[in-house]
């Protein structure tokens, strides 16, 4: 089960229509299909600000550790470490993770492109504020 305090790729706008896809289409999860399939470059931009191949071309800053290069389970650990669930439903890497993870590097680091906004979790005062109307329902009822 997925660690809920951890931000999750796939939930982000778009990444689980396109993860659904590439289980249809597997060569969409090839490094070289980009090309063929322009909704990952529209995607990219819309969560970033950038896509694949711009963020190949971003200059690293020095000391810069090559992660995005890493093999994808070094990558998982790395991601996890810095607050996100890079993998789908089943704990699996996703299969376009290697589409986007230049691009949320990036983004994480603050050298280029940005992060997607994410809403915080659920704030219970809406759960505080449902209880007490159920309650001031309940005491009109029985004042009645």
């Amino acid at each position: 089960m997925p660690d809920t305090s951890l931000r999750r790729l796939i939930d982000l706008p778009g990444l689980r229509d396109l993860e659904y896809k590439a289980l249809m289409k597997p060569r969409m999860a090839d490094p070289d299909a980009r090309p063929e399939f322009p909704e990952l470059d529209e995607t990219s931009t819309a969560l970033f600000g950038l896509t694949a191949d711009e963020a190949e071309d971003v200059e690293r800053p020095g000391g810069w550790d090559r992660i995005d290069y890493k093999p994808v389970r070094d990558q998982v650990a790395a991601f996890e470490a810095e607050g996100w669930d890079v993998t789908d439903d089943k704990r699996r890497p996703l299969r376009l993770l290697e589409h986007f993870s230049t691009q949320l590097w990036l983004a994480l680091r603050g050298v280029a492109g940005t992060l997607p906004f994410i809403p915080d979790a659920k704030d219970d005062s809406s759960d505080l504020s449902a209880s007490l109307a159920a309650e001031a329902a309940r005491f009109r009822k029985n004042k009645a």
